[in-house]
């Protein structure tokens, strides 16, 4: 049995490398704050959330498969939650088992070991069967409608009654037959176990039946104080039961790798779920993205807004919307403090989550799927001086340029500022033209005037100016708009209200501006 609620056709590989830039990804865009609240207070979905969410698809299929399986959930959530609740109690009640502890020491142990396992796994395994069997005509998609038919088809009442007769028999206090023949230099060989015959009759019958036998059986009796009798036949035992306990014990992992998988996938969309219900209940809408191939170039969106700026903020959240399409190159420029660094963080966690299979936050957003997504923001300076500012920028940026590959999605917040303007702008021209010529699309957020007027100058097709909106007493909206770029980043609107704000603060504190 699979769950297969991830792809089609193969189970979500839970060991597989995550991209190696994933500490750049979780600092420059805030994903622990979206993994925290995918989480709840579940650590396992909040580990399965990152690792799905970082190694996103390319592939359109499983993209949109998994959309419309996230649909169901969302109809669903109780369901969602009984079925996971479900998994992790199964899994949670073997482990806590007390043969859990002897199942690898002989044949009898792992034989009662997978008996004991056996057994809380059929009570769960009923209990999916009601919720498929309840709830079978609530979900609509391939995924879900998929997993609904096969537990309805292998988990029947005729498979129950089935696999608990055969833990009766290896329950029940019973002699083991075992059968041998002689091998070389008389020792034996090929012993099987074999199921007593008449089992099912009484004590009684089975005694009268054995008197009316004429051939009487041969039988010896150990001394109680036999212990090395006692211990050959408990050899012999334990090789005649160890093939019936290998096929136990494997159906037991079978059956736990199924669990273990069923809560992985159902943990990924409880993740989702549980965001969707941190964002409604601050009015944050969210939609399904419509994802392109890699290599078309389509960006556009309405109402784009920073994920986790909603989660950890009470106001409401400005979104944004622009028409990117057929452009692999867009910079945005404008004041301080109007939103730049926010949209930026925007279209990162978009990609991210389109490619992971979830919504996004925007009333609407479609964008082609890439590659890889690497960022490139401003760091702090390096307290422990092992290098200047500058140096480190170009550090990671010679990293990025060895992992980065065609139809990727880069984004750059305030690099290269830590040198001059004309230095700056003149590697960040020669960074991003070489990156548009190995077929990427590129993000920029600057102030490097010099940088972004040579773009502008060109008038190249394919690239979009944004600019943050700033209104004529210097508010700032924290909406982008379409337009060229300054040379200011209006500072002096800071440098102002900095200012004016000391003067109060001095005023209702009754100290002069001189003092």
């Amino acid at each position: 049995m699979k769950a297969l609620l991830l792809y089609k056709d193969r189970d979500f590989e839970t060991d597989q490398a995550l991209p190696w830039n994933e500490d750049a990804l979780t600092q420059d865009l805030s994903l622990n704050t979206l993994f925290e609240a995918m989480a709840g207070q579940d650590k396992f979905v909040l580990d399965i959330a990152r690792k799905v969410v970082l190694s996103g698809s390319t592939d359109l299929d499983t993209i949109l498969y998994r959309q419309e399986i996230l649909r169901d959930c969302l109809r669903n959530p109780s369901v969602l939650r009984e079925a996971y609740q479900v998994a992790v109690d199964a899994i949670e009640e073997k482990r806590k088992s007390f043969w859990a502890f002897f199942s690898h020491r002989s044949p009898g142990s792992v034989l009662y070991g997978a008996i004991e396992s056996l057994q809380i796994f059929v009570s769960k395994l009923k209990l999916l069967r009601n919720i498929a069997d309840e709830h079978e005509h609530e979900f609509r998609s391939s995924g879900f409608s998929r997993l609904v038919a096969m537990l309805r088809q292998e988990l029947t009442d005729e498979y129950f009654e089935e696999i608990e007769s055969h833990l009766r028999y290896l329950r029940s206090d019973h002699d083991v037959l075992v059968s041998a023949k002689l091998g070389a230099g008389n020792k034996g060989t090929n012993y099987i176990l074999r199921k007593p015959p008449d089992l099912r009759l009484g004590w009684l019958k089975r005694v009268r039946l054995a008197v009316s036998r004429k051939s009487e059986p041969y039988t010896f009796h150990l001394d109680p104080r036999d212990e090395r009798g006692a211990e050959a036949l408990g050899n012999l035992r334990d090789r005649g039961i160890n093939l019936v306990a290998n096929a136990l014990a494997q159906s037991a992992d079978h059956i736990q790798t199924f669990f273990n998988m069923l809560r992985t996938e159902l943990g990924f969309y409880l993740g989702c779920l549980n965001l969707y219900e941190r964002l409604n209940e601050k009015e944050n809408h969210v939609c399904f993205p419509i994802p392109s191939p890699v290599r078309e170039r389509r960006h556009s969106f309405s109402g784009l807004y920073d994920t986790c700026l909603a989660l950890t903020t009470s106001a409401k959240v400005v979104g944004n919307g622009i028409s990117a399409d057929g452009k692999n190159l867009v910079i945005i420029t404008g004041a301080n403090q109007g939103g730049k660094s926010t949209f930026l963080r925007s279209i990162g966690l978009a990609q991210l989550m389109m490619q992971a299979g979830m919504f996004v936050s925007a009333d609407s957003f479609t964008a082609n799927l890439c590659s890889a997504v690497f960022t490139h923001y401003k760091r702090e300076e390096d307290t422990a001086m092992e290098s200047g500012k500058f140096d480190e920028e170009l550090s990671r940026m010679s990293r990025i340029a060895d992992h980065v590959t065609p139809d990727s999605l880069l984004l750059f917040n305030e690099s290269f500022a830590a040198t001059n303007e004309r230095e700056g702008s003149e590697i960040a021209r020669q960074i991003v033209t070489a990156l548009l010529e190995g077929r990427n699309k590129v993000f920029f957020v600057t102030h490097l005037y010099s940088f972004a007027g040579t773009f502008y100058e060109a008038a190249r097709e394919n690239t979009l100016f944004l600019r943050a909106q700033r209104l004529e007493d210097g508010t700032r909206t924290f909406k982008l708009e379409e337009a060229e770029p300054l040379e200011t980043s209006f500072g002096q609107d800071l440098y102002e209200r900095i200012v004016a704000n000391s003067d109060d603060t001095k005023r209702r504190n009754g100290e002069s501006y001189e003092s």
